[in-house]
């Protein structure tokens, strides 16, 4: 043996420090009998004494200070490692670039940093909210890692994984006829000011499903863009609407009132990368999460219930 493991610059470090192997056992919590092997095994194979033994104790022999000398620097060098491992388990000197769509960013991707910053307090984050034909380039010039979207992206550059379902809920403003009910149809949301997402538009296709299998064509009284606008315009008077349930996730929102449709309707959360693109372990957790907390939304589900 011509080189020391780092197991034995521990040990041998360990009997520098303590003077005694029951001293150094108690150091690395090992067995005395053990670490005496070990000093002896590492002498034998490198051909040199390492100590010196005086009355009991053990002091490094004369021609081994060169090695003591050198054997403190590699010790402070694994002290700095373990203190940037430590800062990287925290996030420290790290950013992570990610992005969500509208639909999700409000509630789901609040609780996602808040688990991120409980689990790396010194983690930087940049959090994008994109409109889908924004996604393709934030992922492709490598803006960002990571994409959770409401709408799949065709596209033989991006990768899309489904994490999560949620339904499609009517709402109403407070006092509507229709928050009277425990759940609400279509048909019956066509017959008031309807405020929807262009058809068009990839989420607005996805909410105008139910009405496409039923046949039916809502007229609408005002569109939105994103899914804060359509929440806002409802909860103002302006109309009813349909809306992912990731949307209105709160358990209580003032002025607006949530009903399941009589009809089944969902959407699909995906996590959408680059092609071919390893993602850091920030990014893999912000996924995790994002997963977690789009179950618990629909787990928890509280529907207003209709006044008595």
């Amino acid at each position: 043996m011509r080189e020391l493991t780092l197991r034995q610059v521990e040990v041998v470090r360990a009997v520098m420090i303590a003077g005694t192997i029951q001293g150094a056992a108690d150091l690395l919590n090992v067995s005395a009998p053990g670490i005496s092997r070990l000093i002896k095994h590492t002498e034998s194979g490198l051909g040199i004494r390492l100590f010196e033994r005086k009355a009991g104790i053990f002091v490094p022999a004369t021609e081994a200070h060169a090695i003591f000398a050198v054997l403190e620097q590699v010790h402070r060098q694994m002290d700095n490692l373990n203190v940037a491992v430590s800062a990287l388990q925290k996030g420290h000197q790290f950013t992570l670039s990610f992005a969500s769509a509208p639909s999700i960013a409000q509630f789901i991707a609040a609780r996602v940093i808040r688990g991120l910053r409980q689990r790396f307090p010194d983690l930087d984050i940049d959090l994008d909210i994109l409109k889908i034909e924004e996604t393709l380039d934030y992922l492709l010039l490598e803006k960002g890692e990571v994409v959770i979207m409401s709408s799949h992206l065709d596209n033989p550059g991006i990768q899309c994984t489904p994490i999560g379902e949620g339904r499609i809920v009517a709402i109403m403003p407070e006092g509507h006829p229709l928050a009277e009910r425990l759940a609400v149809s279509i048909h019956d949301l066509i017959r008031y000011p309807f405020i929807g997402v262009d058809p068009s538009d990839p989420y607005g296709q996805t909410l105008a499903r139910p009405f496409d299998d039923a046949g039916l064509t809502p007229r609408h009284a005002m569109r939105g863009r994103f899914a804060q606008t359509i929440v806002s315009l409802v909860r103002h008077g302006l109309g009813v609407a349909v809306i992912d349930e990731f949307s209105v996730a709160e358990v209580y929102m003032a002025g607006l009132v949530r009903r399941p449709l009589v009809e089944p309707a969902t959407i699909t959360a995906w996590s959408v990368q680059k092609r071919g693109r390893q993602l850091s372990s920030f990014a893999e957790q912000t996924v995790s999460l994002f997963r977690r907390e789009l179950g618990r939304a629909r787990a928890r589900e509280r529907w207003d219930q209709p006044a008595d």
